[in-house]
Order: structure tokens, then C-alpha cells, then sequence
């Protein structure tokens, strides 16, 4: 399985959108727990940080096509009308 998720800082209220394999290990690494070259982002825009949406896919393809979507402004729209912000 695949996941898409979004996370916000809890201290700067910035997302982050992404896809993982390893939901657990990918949170520990965009919050510093595990060291990884991959999230300069989430360094930058101090966490730490949770997940506020995520959803599952059976495949790597079904997943980065999601990500895309929420990564656009549609879909970053689409996003906040769900999260009721």
C-alpha cells in the first residue's frame, strides 16, 4: 500500500504533501526523529509535525497522481474545503 498524506507544523501551521510506503518512518524523518536528506522542506518550517489527511492506494502510480492533485491549487482548494478551513 501506498499513502498520500498531508502534515502541518504545529508551531508555524505550514503542510506538507507527500506520498511513502512507511507512513510511521516518513513522520519520524519530517520530524527530525531520523536523519534523511529528504526533508529540507520540513526542516525549514519547524515541526513538529502531524498528519491532518492521508489516504491510501495499492499503487505507487494511483499515489503520486493524488499527490499531484493536492499539490495543485484545485486540489490545495479542494483540501481545505474538506478540512473545513
Amino acid at each position: 500500500m501506498f499513502t498520500v498524506y498531508v502534515i502541518q507544523s504545529q508551531t508555524s501551521g505550514k503542510k506538507y504533501t507527500g506520498q511513502t510506503s512507511d507512513l510511521e518512518l516518513r513522520l519520524k524523518r519530517h520530524n527530525g526523529d531520523m536523519k534523511s536528506k529528504l526533508t529540507s522542506y520540513t526542516k525549514i518550517n519547524k515541526g513538529p509535525w502531524e498528519i491532518i489527511y492521508k489516504e491510501e492506494f495499492n499503487t505507487r502510480q494511483e499515489a503520486i497522481k493524488r499527490e499531484k492533485y493536492l499539490k495543485s491549487h484545485a486540489g490545495r482548494d479542494w483540501l481545505n474545503n474538506y478540512l473545513g478551513r
